[in-house]
């Protein structure tokens, strides 16, 4: 370590990360209660401190990685949250992160290991400091995502049908959307292809499942849902 810089106060820099998942036509996040001070036992997103070798990103993907066992995933930066008071411990500021995973491919094991539980959006309880303000701003960053990029395939396994991908925009976006529009406009986009696969869990007729194709898919300014 240098001896440059005495004359400021040091501050400590954490990551928080916002974990989205879709379940029985809900999005929910994954929270526990705080098993450190100061704040024990209210509920709080999953985090860590930044340490002297990483960058913040790494050390987002190595929080995310201890919290689910999985790589690669969907993730983005939400923003830097630096209230003065905003962690009555020591001076923090936290980075926030928000990343997508579908549900099927999460550890129930590292579940219980962290204490964490899936909850509905719509009925998150008070969270730890500015927990819940984070988790606003990543919801809204993901509505403005969602009907511009196919990042909701994230959230879903890989084979879905269109019942479902409908739910996952509307439990996103907080209200219902025109089935008939909707489906239309699914059915123009060449990157989702149907199969000849049939889901019967929702009724004995069954529903198609369709899958979302990497490959043919290609960034459009023009893709909106």
């Amino acid at each position: 370590m240098t001896t440059y810089y005495q004359e400021h106060s040091k501050v400590l820099v954490s990551v928080d990360c916002i974990i989205f998942g879709f379940d029985k036509g809900e999005l929910r996040i994954l929270i526990g209660k705080r098993r450190m001070d100061p704040g024990r036992g209210q509920w709080s997103l999953y985090g860590g401190f930044v340490e002297n070798s990483e960058s913040i990103d790494e050390a987002a993907h190595r929080v995310l990685f201890l919290l689910t066992g999985l790589r690669n995933l969907y993730m983005r930066q939400v923003g830097a949250f630096g209230r003065v008071d905003r962690d009555p411990g020591e001076r923090v500021i936290s980075i926030a992160y928000y990343a997508l995973i579908n549900v099927n491919d999460y550890d129930e094991s590292l579940q219980r290991k962290h204490g964490v539980e899936w909850v509905n959006i719509n009925d998150i309880p008070n969270l730890y400091s500015d927990h819940k303000l984070m988790v606003q701003k990543a919801r809204k960053m993901m509505q403005e995502k969602i009907s511009r990029e196919p990042i909701s395939f994230n959230l879903l396994p890989s084979l879905f049908t269109l019942t479902q991908l409908q739910r996952l925009y509307e439990a996103v976006n907080g209200e219902e959307v025109d089935k008939r529009n909707f489906r239309k406009r699914i059915k123009e986009m060449d990157f989702i292809e149907k199969t000849s696969l049939i889901d019967k869990t929702g009724s004995k007729r069954g529903a198609y499942l369709y899958r979302f194709n990497k490959n043919t898919y290609q960034e459009d300014p023009n893709f909106k849902l």
